[in-house]
């Protein structure tokens, strides 16, 4: 259900990023040929400029997102498999996963494991069993892990048994998938040069046009997404970090109020609450989330279960949440 929302919302997004703007263009622009020479010329050449820079920033992140990532995943997975810090973890919940085709037996996880301080916490995480007949991955059963001393690069922990590799032909896919875009938005400038310019040069670009409107319109929502999910869910590397390195006490409610931000109907509450450090000094710190209309009742409670830096004690994030942080290895 969630995932098909997600889909529904990319695709909703995407309308408005490409199709939209190019169909507001074409149908409002004068199809006669127009003597362009006594535009301002240099005017024309920023936007063309501007285009070129947001469509540059664009291909470069989506090849580090599609293919770099890969890669940069698969050498900390190696560096975990000698530098990182083993712990034992309890398998309490298992379901395996059924999935026609795959080769291997799938299962999603809830371990309950020690971080780096010394805190119990449990970490949601899908693995792909090789070995089945060993039954590793049971219910009551322990399991190797290794933690990211820094928590600082993902992913942030790995089974010991893991064995890494990368599939040439996932490789050359997204590869391909990366220069056909790429080629899709050489072709449009060369298309919209043959078709508009009329001998005239790049005289025809103007703020509107596609060229740059689309491109500015997905660089809108990658800056829009990464700041929604820093101002009101925060940033997943800040957040594994609490909860990997993080130590975990019993905080009071001071006060809460609604902060007047809604996120899909739901309202965010701001918790501001008061704990006691390991050095026996009080903090106060506070939390901004998403609060289900459903669940209004529990932010009443008068004390919540946190985990705090030893660090940075502002950095607080409440126990239920990052039990519900999930990580694919």
């Amino acid at each position: 259900m969630r995932k098909g929302f997600s889909i529904f919302w990319i695709i909703y997004m995407l309308f408005f990023a490409i199709p939209f703007p190019m169909l507001i263009y074409y149908n409002t622009k004068d199809d006669s040929i127009p003597n362009l020479m006594g535009d301002n010329l240099w005017y024309s050449l920023s936007i063309l400029a501007l285009s070129i820079l947001f469509w540059a920033i664009l291909l470069i992140g989506y090849y580090q997102k599609w293919v770099f990532r890969t890669f940069s995943i698969k050498r900390n997975i190696e560096k975990l498999k000698t530098t990182g810090e083993p712990r034992e973890a309890k398998i309490l919940e298992s379901t395996k996963i059924h999935k026609t085709g795959a080769t291997y037996d799938t299962y999603e996880l809830t371990l309950q494991f020690k971080n780096l301080s010394g805190s119990p916490i449990m970490q949601k995480t899908m693995v792909n069993d090789a070995k089945p007949y060993e039954r590793r991955y049971e219910v009551g059963k322990t399991v190797g892990i290794l933690l990211d001393k820094e928590v600082n690069k993902f992913p942030y922990f790995i089974f010991a048994s893991t064995e890494v590799s990368i599939k040439k032909m996932t490789v050359f896919l997204t590869n391909l998938a990366w220069l056909t875009f790429a080629s899709l938005v050489i072709w449009y400038y060369i298309y919209s040069y043959d078709v508009e310019s009329n001998g005239m040069g790049w005289h025809f670009m103007g703020i509107g046009h596609p060229l740059l409107t689309c491109a500015f319109m997905l660089l809108l929502y990658r800056t829009f997404g990464a700041f929604i999910a820093k101002k009101f869910i925060g940033k997943p590397d800040q957040l594994f970090r609490i909860k990997f390195k993080g130590t975990q006490t019993t905080a009071r409610l001071l006060k809460f109020s609604q902060t007047g931000t809604y996120i899909n109907a739901q309202p965010m509450v701001d918790f501001e609450l008061e704990y006691t450090n390991q050095f026996n000094q009080i903090h106060r710190a506070n939390i901004k989330k998403i609060v289900d209309l459903f669940d209004l009742d529990s932010v009443r409670q008068k004390y919540f279960s946190i985990l705090y830096l030893k660090e940075d004690p502002q950095k607080i994030a409440f126990e239920k949440d990052l039990n519900e942080l999930k990580g694919e290895f």
